[in-house]
């Protein structure tokens, strides 16, 4: 797999602009490069990528369907650039720079990005496979080109600035947004040829994900999938900086962000679980004795330690006090096992420990837990193909769960 960062930003530059203006000579004239330095770009970007990209004509040139493909990630590519380069300028009261992509380059960005991540250049240089000091000069390059201090010491470590935070955010759009353009290449030889990056929330649907999963690899043998579960404040800053496409699990009201967009698939009801055998399961239920019995709930702020406390609250009652907050299904589950505890949890999400005789339903009428489950992507998000089809295959599992007449999504079969 190409890494993008790799790649030449004046050269994605110069094949981006020939294929607007539909000639080198414009291209040249545009770019302030000769006529065969705008040709030896493009042809180097053509080797390094394995596509031809721009058909040569005597009239001019005309961007291959492959051309097409990647010169449209370039544009969106060179735009987040532009915008992180005004909102960095702009934080340090500076004028804004014109045509940032042709002062700075993806190595220098890469190296911004890796230590960023690293918190230093030691552990970035055996990260990067590049020296310290070819590091501290990239480094020390952007910042010059920028006018903005971009990296301080902090102590032992090596911390990005307030501003250079926010320019980050755009130089990892810009990445995302290349890789979605060398995924599109590879689409034209290999049906599902490209990746989908999923984060989902503890809590998301047990079934309905790995059904999705299943159809869909078994469609797109070739597709790459990555599923990353996490808490949502950490899933929402990957996706926000496209580190992920998706984000699967309960929505929120309000949203956090003004940059991202929600759609409801699914209506969940959370019911109140036990171990078979706990002292309230078959009595006669009555809503004070769960104030008896320790809980096991997710942190607060999230949509199903809300409802969890307003179970409590709209009956006139104070929630008990959480001797354990959880967000990770696997932990909650294993330790209902092991005492008296409670939680609450999607029947599906406990329908194997159901169907073995381990954990139990002890109360779901009338508890108006209800929520809405669904997908969360980036406002201005324009999916590859292969992302577009998870989505709508996801979509279709959703809707057979919801209508379907037995509450339970149908398995996927082969064949």
């Amino acid at each position: 797999m190409i890494d993008p960062m790799r790649l030449n930003l004046r050269h994605l530059d110069a094949l981006a602009v020939a294929a607007r203006l539909g000639s080198i000579s414009g291209a040249s004239k545009e770019l302030h490069l000769s006529q065969p330095a705008v040709t030896q770009a493009v042809a180097s970007l053509e080797s390094q990528l394995g596509y031809v990209l721009l058909d040569r004509q005597p009239s001019g040139v005309q961007p291959t369907e492959a051309g097409r493909r990647m010169t449209a990630r370039i544009e969106r590519a060179l735009s987040y650039l532009e915008r992180g380069g005004r909102v960095l300028r702009r934080s340090a009261r500076l004028p804004v720079l014109p045509n940032i992509e042709r002062r700075i380059t993806l190595g220098q960005l890469r190296t911004l990005m890796a230590v960023d991540e690293a918190g230093s250049f030691a552990l970035a240089s055996e990260r990067a496979q590049l020296s310290q000091p070819a590091l501290h000069r990239s480094a020390r390059e952007l910042e010059e080109h920028l006018g903005v201090p971009l990296l301080e010491r902090q102590g032992r470590t090596v911390v990005s600035t307030p501003t250079a935070a926010r320019f980050l955010r755009f130089v990892r759009l810009v990445r995302a947004e290349l890789e979605a353009g060398i995924d599109e290449l590879s689409a034209l030889h290999s049906q599902g040829g490209g990746r989908v990056r999923i984060g989902t929330m503890p809590v998301a649907k047990a079934v309905l994900l790995p059904q999705s999963l299943a159809r869909f690899a078994h469609i797109y043998a070739d597709a790459q999938v990555s599923v990353v579960e996490g808490p949502y404040p950490e899933l929402l800053n990957s996706l926000r900086h496209g580190e992920l496409d998706i984000l699967v699990g309960a929505l929120r009201d309000p949203l956090p962000v003004a940059d991202v967009t929600q759609e409801g698939l699914f209506s969940d009801d959370p019911v109140i679980v036990a171990r078979s055998g706990h002292p309230l399961a078959g009595r006669k239920f009555e809503f004070e004795m769960l104030l008896e019995f320790p809980w096991v709930i997710s942190a607060g702020g999230t949509p199903g330690r809300k409802r969890w406390e307003e179970m409590f609250t709209s009956r006139g009652l104070a929630p008990p006090k959480l001797r354990i907050e959880c967000g990770s299904l696997l932990v909650i589950r294993g330790l209902m096992l092991e005492g008296d505890w409670l939680t609450l949890l999607s029947p599906d999400q406990f329908l194997f420990e159901a169907r073995a005789g381990l954990l139990t339903r002890i109360f779901g009428g009338g508890l108006t837990l209800q929520r809405r489950i669904g997908i969360t992507t980036r406002t201005d998000w324009q999916p590859t193909k292969l992302q577009a089809a998870f989505v709508e295959t996801f979509r279709q599992v959703c809707d057979a769960w919801e209508t379907g007449k037995t509450g339970e999504a149908e398995p996927f079969r082969f064949g």
